[in-house]
């Protein structure tokens, strides 16, 4: 989900938040057909042509109702962490303090969907750094940078609220897994969507950002299953 300079968003939150509820959180089969001439159609609009078939259908999620215990206003960050660039590829770069205090439902919610921990800090190491009002230029929003459609597809009413952010990154990358069968592959679709790693033959599509993502993460990942 990493597109564009991740900032802290403050101020803005309520309006972007009124919009993802204003959001219709319509599920996003993902289906394809090829043409006569052997050209591949992939879309999340399945309806939009007869010959489209489902090849990756999203469960359905109940909206996640907010958590008082987890809201942005009881996480802000001790005093003088920063909140700066990470360095391209360090763990140490990133503050123990930050990742401690999301440690307890990092790891509730990756007992709850059969993940390791390791791999949750990882993919928000990279994401947002621990910032949970963290917005790209995009629009992914919250510690995993969740996109509004994917937060809708995933039972996301708040993608500021750190429990329902995490509950949706963590159900997102159990089903970009059970979808790829493999971690680079499903943190690649993490990133540059699942169709991107459909259209590229079901390998690590030819971007740049995403390479680079997907080594940060598995970088990120190496390192923390040591500590978690």
């Amino acid at each position: 989900m990493t597109t564009g300079r991740i900032k802290p968003l403050r101020y803005r939150a309520t309006v972007l938040c009124c919009g993802l509820l204003a959001a219709a959180p319509a599920l996003a089969d993902i289906c394809s057909y090829r043409d006569a001439q052997g050209v591949l159609h992939i879309s999340n609009v399945c309806d939009r042509d007869s010959r489209f078939r489902v090849v990756m259908a999203t469960p359905h999620y109940q909206q996640e109702s907010a958590s008082p215990d987890m809201t942005p206003a009881s996480t802000q960050l001790p005093p003088g962490i920063s909140l700066g660039p990470m360095p391209p590829s360090s763990a140490s770069g990133i503050s123990a303090a930050k990742r401690a205090l999301y440690t307890p439902a990092i790891r509730a919610v990756a007992a709850q969907y059969g993940l390791e921990p390791a791999l949750l800090h990882a993919v928000i190491s990279a994401e947002s750094a621990y910032e949970p009002l963290a917005v790209s230029r995009a629009g992914a929003m919250g510690l995993m940078q969740l996109m509004p459609d994917t937060a809708a597809r995933f039972g996301v009413v708040n993608a500021f609220d750190p429990a329902q952010n995490l509950q949706g990154g963590a159900r997102y990358l159990r089903w970009l897994l059970d979808q790829f069968q493999q971690l680079s592959l499903a943190v690649a679709a993490y990133n540059a969507g699942e169709n991107s790693v459909i259209r590229n033959g079901y390998a690590i599509p030819p971007f740049q950002e995403t390479q680079t993502y997907v080594a940060r993460v598995l970088d990120y990942y190496n390192r923390y299953r040591h500590e978690y």
